[in-house]
């Protein structure tokens, strides 16, 4: 195992431990989250996206290069309509179910049988998400077709 596996391991295994010891992974708290009853979740992913934000910003600022070797560049996408329509079905599951990604792993770490449900879940979103992916995307092996020219029209100038 690399370092670089090792340490993800270890960061996967601490994280984990502690999204478990706050009760993340617990139907209830999940669900009074959904119902703005109880914030404390709202308060630690905020938390965490702006600390990623501002430790990000400052090591692709000075430069830092990445274990794997390369310059640390960040990308940037602008919002579109598939990230809304995505975050509306992500929403909807985890309102449903009263997990995400995160909590599925916990709980299933944990024995909880349960967890499977979701998990299966979210398999099946991915390969239907995968699928229209696909049926969206043009065949790149048909040339595209320029309208038939008639006898009659001259061609532009």
């Amino acid at each position: 195992m690399s370092r670089l596996n090792g340490a993800s391991l270890l960061f996967g295994a601490a994280f984990g431990f502690l999204f478990a010891a706050a009760g993340f992974n617990q139907y209830d708290v999940v669900h009074a989250t959904l119902l703005l009853e109880y914030l404390d979740p709202f308060f630690v992913m905020g938390s965490s996206v702006v600390t990623s934000m501002l430790i990000l910003w400052l090591l692709q600022r000075r430069g830092w290069t990445t274990p794997l070797g390369g310059a640390l560049t960040l990308r940037r996408w602008p919002v579109e309509r598939k990230h809304v329509y995505g975050g509306m079905v992500f929403g909807t599951g985890w309102a449903i179910v009263g997990a995400c990604p995160g909590t599925v792993s916990t709980m299933l770490a944990a024995g909880s049988l349960l967890g499977v449900v979701p998990l299966v879940g979210m398999l099946v979103g991915i390969l239907l998400r995968d699928t229209v992916a696909e049926r969206r995307r043009p065949v790149e092996s048909e040339p595209v077709r320029s309208p038939a020219r008639t006898a009659n029209t001259m061609p532009p100038a």
